[in-house]
């Protein structure tokens, strides 16, 4: 006869499985139930926290990028303003340049030998003009603008006393005379202008030497003559 063993579970077994089942349907149970009052009430079920971190985390970061942002603006604001600053500040007036005077001497260089109203044996009367002691050949300028108004030899028209001369014409009825001249490089009826050459220095006519004679007149011809020296000095010219 065989025998007929039974494998029945223990009591502590059996009731172990029993407990694990019932945890696993309460927490189906419960899970369902959650659901199920979601569904009918239209409520959200609440999210698991960490969505609710990785949010957080993302607005805070945008907030940050903001704030960078931000600062960045300002200082590069800052920057600009501070250069545009610095340009300003470098920039310097213009410098206006004074215009250039049209009266000058009508030598450059030169030692004054007689000046005007001089008595002497050398004039019938007083002196009527300024000598410039100059070598031969020396460069003689118009002392302003004007009109060449006598050129040549005997004194343009006045005398062989002056030797070659030049006349010149300016404004407000002013003549300037260059006499004693080796040389003579305009013609009557030429405009010239203060500065300009208009002949070279020299020894003819009256002279004990090389030598320009100046006149300033208030007509062409000889015996209208005025101080030079003052004359020149209201146009801005020192002799």
């Amino acid at each position: 006869m065989s025998r007929f063993i039974s494998r029945r579970p223990r009591p502590s077994a059996l009731r172990t499985r029993t407990a694990v089942v019932a945890a696993g349907l309460g927490a189906v149970t419960v899970l369902g139930t959650g659901a199920a009052i979601a569904a009918e009430t239209g409520t959200a079920v609440s999210k698991p926290a960490v969505v609710t971190s990785t949010a957080n985390a993302v607005a805070a970061q945008a907030q940050a990028q903001s704030q960078a942002a931000a600062k960045t603006v300002a200082v590069q604001k800052a920057a600009a303003a501070k250069k545009a600053a610095a340009k300003k500040a470098a920039v310097k007036p213009v410098a206006v340049k004074k215009a250039a005077s049209a009266w000058t001497k009508p030598v450059s260089q030169y030692v004054v030998s007689a000046t005007y109203g001089n008595a002497g044996n050398m004039w019938a009367s007083k002196h009527s003009g300024q000598d410039f002691a100059v070598p031969t050949g020396t460069v003689v300028k118009s002392v302003g603008p004007g009109t060449v108004v006598k050129a040549g030899p005997n004194g343009a028209g006045d005398g062989p006393a002056y030797g070659n001369a030049v006349v010149v014409k300016h404004d407000g009825n002013t003549y300037s005379q260059y006499a004693h001249l080796s040389r003579v490089d305009v013609k009557i009826g030429q405009k010239v202008q203060g500065g300009q050459q208009i002949a070279l220095s020299g020894n003819t006519g009256n002279s004990s030497g090389p030598h320009l004679h100046f006149e300033i007149r208030t007509t062409p011809n000889y015996g209208s003559a005025i101080n030079p020296v003052s004359y020149l000095r209201s146009q801005g010219v020192t002799l």
